[in-house]
């Protein structure tokens, strides 16, 4: 759930929805403002920010106000010229639809872009190096997206495994030298309830593909990847926006993994491709020297 959803719950006292409400009206000029500062133009006190943040699982009102400018910083930028769930309209000119989801697509690359950190980067590249088996969970619309990451990362020697059928047996039979790729928009789908206590009793390294705020398995996993989270769960036309977001990210990791050991392992595909890859073209720009 996001923070910006948490602080419409009602669990707050009228003080305290009072510098809520302060606090989406505001905005920016929160950034640098003090508890007593803000207690001041909310008619509130000071130690009523801390019971705020305290509610919301927060340490101190600094780690709240951070988490939450940042979020509503996500919240109204990249998606401003088109809507993920309905990025089209009824009488729209076909080449209007085409446009619309140029513009979807460019959207979701650049807000998934903006979502990575380089810690969980290379943490999950490092891990992806070196494991001997690497499985991907999730439920079958995710799993489609996955057949393309298999393919590339075969042809560099990695064994991965889409998880599709008898997914609680690949996770208790895992280990430490596997490592699970777990692909869930709410973070809080059955598979990842199922298989997330399997994994971590086995002390299978966690890599998570979920949507921002907190949930289940960005809890749990050992580092975690945003999806672009703009569209409802079912209200839309299309999940093209999320499985953009999953695409561009299986092709930043295998695209990290492959640089690892650039030379070697851009040898083994062509090595492999020319073996086992017979198609032939006239174009030009296709045929191989």
């Amino acid at each position: 759930m996001l923070l910006t959803e948490k602080m419409k719950e009602d669990i707050f006292s009228p003080s305290e929805r009072t510098i809520i409400t302060y606090m989406f009206d505001k905005l920016e000029l929160i950034r640098d403002k003090t508890t007593k500062q803000i207690a001041e133009e909310t008619y509130t006190h000071p130690s009523t920010l801390i019971r705020i943040a305290k509610k919301l699982g927060y340490n101190g009102w600094i780690e709240l106000k951070d988490d939450f400018l940042q979020e509503m910083e996500y919240v109204n930028s990249h998606f401003t010229d088109v809507d993920a769930n309905y990025p089209f309209h009824e009488h729209d000119h076909l080449l209007n639809i085409a446009n619309k989801m140029a513009t979807l697509h460019q959207n979701t690359i650049k807000d998934t872009l903006s979502l990575l950190k380089y810690e969980d980067l290379q943490k999950a590249t490092t891990l992806l190096n070196h494991a001997e088996e690497i499985k991907i969970f999730g439920i079958n619309n995710n799993l489609i997206l996955c057949h393309d990451f298999k393919a590339h990362m075969n042809r560099i020697g990695k064994r991965v495994s889409i998880c599709n059928v008898d997914s609680e047996f690949e996770a208790a039979s895992s280990d430490v030298r596997t490592v699970a790729i777990i692909i869930s928009y709410s973070g809080e789908s059955l598979v990842s309830h199922n298989i997330l206590p399997l994994l971590q009793r086995r002390k299978t390294p966690i890599i998570a593909l979920t949507s921002i705020g907190d949930n289940t398995l960005s809890k749990q996993a050992d580092c975690v990847f945003r999806i672009t989270t703009r569209e409802k769960l079912y209200s839309k036309i299309g999940s093209f926006s999320s499985n953009n977001s999953i695409g561009f990210l299986l092709d930043v990791l295998y695209s990290c993994v492959f640089s690892k050991d650039y030379q070697k392992n851009l040898a083994y595909k062509i090595q492999i491709s020319e073996r086992y890859d017979h198609r032939k073209s006239t174009n030009k720009v296709m045929e191989e020297e």
